[in-house]
């Protein structure tokens, strides 16, 4: 147990941190409802504007969507299965750059056509097929580009790519052919590279999908991108969009349709509902129980919930039932972190101690275990980011979101919270902390 004598908690607060954590939080509830048009305007001069959660992109679950098939565009040979699954891929990779994250693709290799269903935007009231596609754009712009951002060859311009190992250093790679105008320009560009340890930077669209650094000429219409910590998955994966970009085809929706919700349209409201009255219960029980703790718990709540809608309502990402899965999952293990502070002090209150010493300790005994919680679950929820895609990148947003303000709101601002509101006399009583009442 941390000796009374050394404690300190609260020592230098004042009623000014609650107060400003009250009217941060109010503010913050204001731009989650209502959304927020700022004074600053993008490069196209219109103004930015902060989402809330009624601009929230809802997926095919929740709010439908549209079925689109795609297929190769003025092309007559037969289309190859490398070449869909290509195809495929980049669409894939589109989609997520997009935000996009509730959407089914198959293939169809033996009619050459791709199909792709995908989540109406949280702008469109007028559910349009045919418009919802131009979100999608046309077929990705692979280009390689001098560091200037000038473009020297493009998707036009490559033959192939595929991923090999080296013999020599049994290391994966990707392997470059380009076709005879490309490769003169290519050996051109490589050239005057060469030596200045300057990356030539390859894009899909606008993303940068590798960077490798010319380090000579190279001639002969054939090229390898290396780098020591490339993996076989990354290789096989940079040598599809590769092939993506520089397919001999583009393409083409040639029908559309709108898909309906598969939960209900009531189901949103429903979720909602559901979700209010598990919160208010959850406040009621932590105030009785845990008294003062249990209050400044739930404004805590109050405010990991704003934040985690809020990161998801202003980028745009696509909420899910598999990322509703993770808020309240989030959710849930900011209950868990509150409780356990609030019992903490509750156990070191009723051990007769003075009120800066059981808040002291109560708030040392209970942080090891509520950050361990916390680390772990980042951590899966990295690792499932990095390797996940679709709804599963959805759940791991959601979940990585509400862990992040947890630690913020149920460690952090608790404690902030409870040292100010320390400094009012009224407060001060070891009772509102759970303390035995005394005769």
């Amino acid at each position: 147990m941390a000796k009374p004598s050394r404690a300190r908690f609260g020592e230098r607060a004042s009623i000014v941190p609650f107060l400003t954590l009250i009217a941060v939080l109010v503010l913050a509830i204001l731009i989650c409802v209502f959304g927020w048009t700022t004074p600053f305007r993008k490069a196209n001069g219109e103004k930015i504007r902060l989402k809330g959660i009624n601009e929230i992109r809802f997926g095919i679950d929740i709010r439908g969507g549209v079925e689109a098939v795609f297929a190769p565009k003025d092309y007559n040979d037969k289309v190859q299965a490398e070449q869909l699954d290509a195809a495929a891929k980049v669409l894939n990779f589109r989609l997520d750059k997009l935000q996009i994250l509730d959407r089914e693709l198959t293939t169809s290799p033996s009619a050459g056509r791709i199909i792709v269903r995908f989540p109406w935007r949280s702008d469109e009231t007028e559910f349009k097929p045919d418009e919802a596609l131009q979100e999608l754009g046309e077929m990705a712009y692979l280009s390689f580009r001098k560091p200037d951002g000038t473009i020297v060859v493009d998707g036009t311009d490559v033959e192939d790519a595929a991923a090999v190992f080296r013999s020599d250093t049994k290391t994966p790679a990707v392997s470059l052919k380009f076709k005879e105008e490309g490769a003169k320009r290519f050996a051109e560009v490589t050239e005057e590279m060469a030596g200045l340890s300057q990356p030539l930077a390859i894009y899909l669209d606008e993303s940068l999908i590798s960077a490798p650094v010319v380090r000579e000429k190279i001639t002969g219409g054939s090229a390898s991108i290396e780098s020591p910590n490339m993996t076989r998955e990354e290789a096989f994966d940079l040598a599809s969009k590769i092939n993506g970009g520089a397919l001999p085809f583009a393409l083409e929706a040639i029908s559309s349709s709108s898909l309906s919700p598969k939960l209900g349209r009531n189901s949103l409201h429903l979720m909602t509902l559901a979700g209010v009255i598990s919160f208010l219960i959850i406040c009621v029980y932590m105030i009785v129980v845990y008294r003062l703790p249990g209050v400044v718990g739930c404004i805590s709540l109050t405010a990991q919930i704003v934040g985690v809608l809020l990161a998801i309502s202003l980028p745009q990402q696509t909420l899910t039932l598999q990322g509703i899965a993770g808020i309240i999952l989030s959710i849930g293990m900011g209950v868990d972190a509150n409780i356990i502070i609030a019992s903490r002090i509750r156990e070191e209150a009723r051990n007769g101690l003075t009120l800066s010493a059981f808040l002291h300790n109560g708030f040392t005994k209970a942080f090891s275990s509520v950050m361990d919680s916390n680390v772990t679950v980042a951590i899966a929820a990295i690792v499932l980011m990095i390797f996940g895609s679709g709804t599963i990148l959805s759940f791991a947003y959601s979940l990585l979101a509400g862990v992040i303000l947890n630690g913020i709101t149920g460690v952090w601002m608790t404690r902030k919270m409870i040292a100010s509101l320390t400094k009012i006399e009224g407060l001060r009583k070891p009772y509102l902390y759970g303390a035995r009442r005394t005769a």
